[in-house]
């Protein structure tokens, strides 16, 4: 019997966000699996004890950075780690999308503005709207739309942002993003599992720092061949061309009305089992396989 590790956030007295870890365990216990539930901080885990630590919703990662890129790298070596810790290392760092772009891959263009380099009100883009994000997020948590007469108070959020150490991302809001808004490719052991299409998260005038729906107007998408081909392209050029258990590929329209890389979502993206209830039964499958294979640290 495979014993198996869902890493998690630890949610406090509040119920977790994750609307699919329920289930997952439930199911993979059904399979024949040992299955539970960990906090990734929990300081008394024994992670060598699991077949397989599948990281799913450590979403209060992003303010922990180092702390959680530490943890992943001492859990693989303890065990097997899905997916593994470079990538995790790679893809917690949205410095990944200059990668991507170099390797081909069509991305949303991407000005990074690291702390200590200058970024007043006349350095921020005045012809269009635009996002200022830092480098380590999720969930658009510290994300803001502005317009060319808010330059003054996204130059204020760059200076928050650097205050704190971080690097900040400044990019164009891609418009066609209000009507065609953002499809979401998900991979399971390299095959497509599903694809699901939510509405844009970053409403005009919401501050960067206040709380976002992350995933507004949720649907289920059928992919068209361009963006199946640009999701693979982005997967291809991860670094070190890695086994990857689970992905998922964010893609926007480009001003050509291109689909383009948003993010490349390879350490918690949420799966949406919820609203593919067909592909719960992949997913087990696929944690199972990865849990039985002979390769350990």
């Amino acid at each position: 019997m495979s014993r198996v590790a869902l890493a998690t956030y630890d949610p406090g007295t509040a119920p977790s966000r994750d609307r699919d870890l329920g289930p997952l365990v439930a199911a993979l216990r059904a399979a024949g699996a040992d299955a539970e539930a960990v906090h990734w901080d929990d300081p008394d885990a024994d992670w060598a004890g699991y077949d397989l630590v599948v990281i799913r919703s450590t979403w209060d990662y992003s303010g922990r950075a180092a702390e959680f890129t530490a943890w992943a790298e001492r859990c693989a070596k303890a065990t097997r780690l899905a997916n593994p810790a470079a990538v995790v290392r790679w893809n917690t760092d949205k410095r990944y999308l200059g990668d991507l772009a170099a390797a081909g891959v069509p991305v949303v263009p991407t000005r990074y503005v690291p702390p200590g380099e200058p970024c007043g009100p006349r350095d921020l883009p005045g012809g269009h709207d635009f996002v200022v994000k830092p480098v380590f997020g999720a969930g658009a948590r510290l994300a803001a739309r502005y317009t060319p007469a808010e330059r003054g108070t996204a130059a204020a959020q760059v200076a928050r942002l650097h205050a704190g150490g971080l690097t900040a991302m400044v990019q164009p809001y891609l418009e066609r993003i209000d009507v065609s808004g953002e499809r979401a490719l998900q991979y399971a052991g390299g095959r497509l599992l599903h694809a699901s299409r939510k509405r844009a998260v970053l409403s005009p005038g919401t501050a960067y720092d206040a709380q976002k729906t992350a995933h507004p107007g949720l649907e289920p998408w059928t992919p068209a061949g361009a963006e199946l081909a640009v999701a693979e392209s982005a997967l291809a050029a991860v670094p070190g061309a890695p086994e990857l258990l689970y992905a998922r590929v964010d893609l926007v329209d480009g001003p050509d009305g291109a689909p383009c890389v948003m993010e490349l979502e390879l350490v918690e993206p949420n799966l949406f089992l919820w609203l593919h209830p067909g592909s719960l039964e992949r997913v087990v499958a696929e944690i199972l396989a990865a849990a039985a294979a002979p390769t350990r640290p």
